[in-house]
């Protein structure tokens, strides 16, 4: 693999962009879904996500159109599946719905790559029989012997950066906790060199931020000399653990029966999933579990008093939070769905953050209930053959941290507003501004 690098246009399915996102003047001025014609709504918007305002949209679209048609130049077709049953049965039927042309709003067929634009092949973006034993090459990392193994490790280091927070001074909690965290944790998975670790955080924000002036990335081509740049170094562990295998992730490919042979985007798209897979979606649910006790403090009060509640907390977390809004799949072929005609090669995105609110399923969807008794059914780890491989170290990762939250402090208070990802894929926040205060 590692001198394949110079072939690293080779063309496969899933270019790194999303269209809907980029299609929005970054001056937009979202008018509230009440003003809007249906046809006006468009939940790719991620002036909607940045703004905290998407609730609206979705709670119109699943009461009066929950399979919403749009069109755009660049995406051409695509539906929005807000309602719980629909995304379901779309995401377990993958000979039907297809992941293989990509897991984001993606170019309509035949479309042009834009200049600047990385087409990269991961395997949560392929049908079986390529994404099942790509799959189980890499799962023995997440699996349960491995994460009883790695629960030291991540309580010690939990405790390590909670005995660190200051007293009484307004601190960041998304980078001083929250990424600091999991990144510590993706190096440990990749056996990375623990001094660089932010690299990981670096590569995982270039890879699904929309390019704008002053952003993490400003222009496609920085993504894709950044994201060159990930390949490159990875490349170099790759080579290292040829000789030197481990027991981590880059050793797994490296020597995997299905993995060992991959091309350059095969690998970049892999470890793109990987690590934006084991990033994103625990730190933002870190961070949103916070900000929701605030909004919630008498669920807070209640976990206080009852620390025994922790397990069933954090699937709620989860389900309130809901880190990744969707996942796209793509119709094999013309059906219906809910009344509605699809076509062969319609794009389908699968809300699972209108899912995880659907008032059908959930009493009182958009409050926290630390009790709720069917927590654990939310869709944001998703269903089927695609269903995330690392739910049970994200919740573990949770779990821990809450655990050793309520050891040490009396109250986590945010003192403002957060500043949220200006993503209608990733839901998660830029910066959480809190103070602590120790127990006596």
């Amino acid at each position: 693999m590692s001198e394949a690098i110079s072939n690293s246009e080779a063309q496969s399915p899933t270019p790194l962009r999303m269209p809907g996102d980029a299609e929005v003047p970054l001056d937009y001025q979202i008018k509230p879904a009440s003003e809007m014609t249906l046809e006006e709504l468009n939940p790719v918007n991620p002036h909607l996500f940045a703004q905290n305002r998407w609730q609206e949209v979705f709670e119109r679209l699943r009461k009066e159109d929950p399979v919403h048609f749009n069109e755009s130049p660049l995406a051409g077709r695509y539906w929005s599946l807000t309602r719980y049953e629909d995304i379901k049965r779309v995401d377990t039927d993958w000979e039907n719905f297809s992941s293989a042309q990509g897991i984001t709003l993606g170019l309509k067929p035949g479309t042009p790559l834009p200049e600047g634009m990385l087409n990269v092949s991961m395997f949560i973006a392929q049908d079986p029989p390529v994404h099942d034993v790509q799959r189980k090459t890499v799962t023995g990392v997440v699996a349960p012997g491995n994460l009883k193994n790695i629960e030291p490790l991540i309580r010690e280091r939990t405790a390590s950066v909670l005995d660190s927070l200051p007293e009484g001074e307004t601190f960041d909690w998304v980078d001083t906790v929250s990424i600091e965290l999991t990144t510590r944790m993706l190096a440990t998975l990749f056996d990375f060199p623990f001094e660089e670790r932010r690299k990981l955080t670096f590569w995982s924000d270039a890879a699904t931020a929309v390019p704008q002036p002053g952003g993490i990335v400003e222009t496609p081509e920085q993504r894709r000399e950044i994201l060159l740049e990930c390949l490159e170094f990875f490349t170099g562990l790759w080579n290292d653990r040829k000789k030197n295998p481990g027991g981590d992730l880059v050793s797994m490919l490296a020597h995997g029966e299905d993995t060992k042979d991959m091309q350059p985007m095969e690998f970049l798209g892999n470890l793109i999933l990987l690590i934006v897979g084991g990033n994103d979606t625990t730190r933002n649910t870190m961070s949103g579990s916070v900000y929701a006790l605030n909004q919630f403090p008498d669920q807070y009060d209640k976990l206080i008093a009852r620390p025994e509640l922790i397990p069933n907390m954090v699937p709620e977390m989860i389900r309130w939070q809901t880190p990744l809004a969707y996942m796209r799949r793509t119709a094999n072929h013309d059906c219906e769905i809910g009344g509605k005609q699809i076509k062969k090669d319609d794009q389908l995105l699968m809300w699972y953050v209108s899912g995880n609110r659907d008032e059908s399923v959930y009493e009182n969807a958009n409050e926290i209930d630390i009790e709720r008794k069917n927590a654990r059914s939310h869709v944001s780890f998703g269903y089927g053959i695609h269903r995330c491989m690392g739910n049970r170290l994200a919740e573990l990762q949770l779990r821990i941290v809450w655990e050793e939250i309520l050891k040490r402090f009396e109250r986590i208070e945010v003192m403002e507003e957060p500043a949220r990802t200006y993503s209608s894929f990733v839901k998660g926040y830029t910066r959480l501004p809190v103070q602590v205060k120790r127990k006596a």
